[in-house]
């Protein structure tokens, strides 16, 4: 069975997130391919060090929407109908881009793919998930249990088939479609009987804080830095998550990685 990873680059910064991402998941021995869908507007130069790590480029346009949809989605429009209350999108953030990952339904070449954000790390092997139905996904868990209800879009388990591309096209941008946490909002709408992963599969980084009692290192597979990344200098939680940023830098830079089963859990109390 042909599988492969795949991320997506939109931007200068989420290379910097695909290197560290790219580095991880070879250190974790798969044979799997590993996909680097970007955008565009990217010097081949600026993508070296991803090809140079084994990675697989591949250009992809953004999606065919009209001049309405693209309106409803702007950066502007999106922080402004639903602003992001519980933490902070750097500048870079592009809403509009993240649909672009919906491409990745087009690589038929591929049985079965793993899609992982870009400012994610994986910290130990997760072919397992190859295994696994389309959609699964984890939950979007990072303040209370009553976030499992709710999936996040950055890991994912798909099926690529063009056939689905197109219904997903053809959804996508119904007349007044509005998806306000853009493919997040999309892909729970596309796919409501979703199979849920564990969330060691895709941890948010804010568990780490909000939720200690979650975090047990000896099961998390794969560390998601959702709203502040890693790569940001003194960004307003750096103090809090100075743990995973290390760890973080260790993978980016190709620095000595530490055991992962032997770093200490966060502190809680019950």
């Amino acid at each position: 069975m042909a599988t492969a990873y795949v991320t997506l680059v939109t931007n200068a910064d989420y290379v910097l997130g695909a290197t560290a991402l790219v580095r991880s998941l070879k250190l974790t021995g798969t044979t799997a391919d590993i996909v680097v869908m970007h955008t565009g507007g990217l010097a081949r130069k600026a993508l070296a060090p991803l090809e140079a790590l084994g990675a697989r480029l591949q250009e992809v346009d953004l999606l065919p929407t009209s001049d309405a949809f693209i309106e409803r989605h702007t950066r502007d429009r999106i922080h402004a109908d639903r602003p992001f209350t519980k933490g902070r999108k750097p500048d870079f953030h592009t809403p509009l881009d993240n649909f672009a990952k919906l491409r990745l339904w087009q690589m038929e070449v591929y049985e079965r793919v793993v899609f992982i954000d870009a400012d994610a790390i994986v910290v130990r092997n997760i072919d397992r998930l190859f295994a696994y139905p389309e959609f699964s996904a984890a939950p979007n868990v990072y303040e209370g249990l009553a976030d499992f209800h709710r999936l996040n879009s950055g890991v994912f388990v798909a099926k690529p088939s063009q056939a689905t591309f197109d219904a997903m096209l053809e959804r996508l941008d119904a007349p007044d479609a509005h998806w306000p946490r853009t493919d997040q909002t999309f892909l729970q709408a596309f796919f409501p009987d979703w199979h849920g992963l564990p969330v060691f599969f895709n941890m948010l980084q804010y568990v780490w804080f909000a939720l200690p009692e979650l975090w047990d290192w000896k099961s998390v597979h794969v560390i998601h830095y959702q709203y502040e990344k890693p790569w940001e200098a003194d960004h307003p939680k750096a103090d809090r998550l100075r743990p995973l940023i290390d760890l973080w830098q260790a993978y980016a830079t190709g620095g000595n990685v530490p055991n992962i089963d032997t770093l200490p859990n966060p502190a809680h109390t019950r």
